[in-house]
């Protein structure tokens, strides 16, 4: 299973489909990119957007923040913290997510996931 972070799930939304192209395995996203991308389309009230995420959500794998991701999250914010390095919340709780159901990657255009990377063995998918 590959999981798609909040910056990969807008990038499809904008066109740029050769995302996809690297990924042969099951696709899946979370509870915390699905927030994330539903604050905008409120705020927004972009309905175009919210239709293709309504009908993207339905296609794909939805994995939750549960207890075991977030202690999962924990260690990774904390070995960051260790090693002086701060990134995004979110994010850590996107990776704590994905590591704690299997999930072999995470597609992601966002650099704080190479940091991410270090403490955890997801593999990051940069593009």
């Amino acid at each position: 299973m590959i999981v798609f972070d909040t910056s990969a799930l807008i990038d499809l939304f904008r066109g740029k489909n050769e995302i996809l192209q690297s990924v042969d395995d099951d696709i899946a996203s979370t509870a915390v990119s699905y927030h994330e991308i539903y604050v905008g389309i409120k705020r927004q009230k972009a309905r175009a957007e919210e239709k293709f995420f309504r009908r993207l959500f339905s296609d794909i794998k939805i994995l939750d923040l549960d207890i075991a991701s977030a202690e999962r999250s924990s260690e990774i914010m904390s070995r960051l913290m260790a090693l002086g390095i701060s990134v995004n919340a979110f994010d850590v709780l996107i990776a704590g997510i994905a590591e704690s159901n299997g999930a072999e990657a995470i597609v992601t255009r966002d650099k704080d996931f190479e940091a991410i990377a270090k403490v955890t063995e997801l593999n990051i998918k940069l593009y």
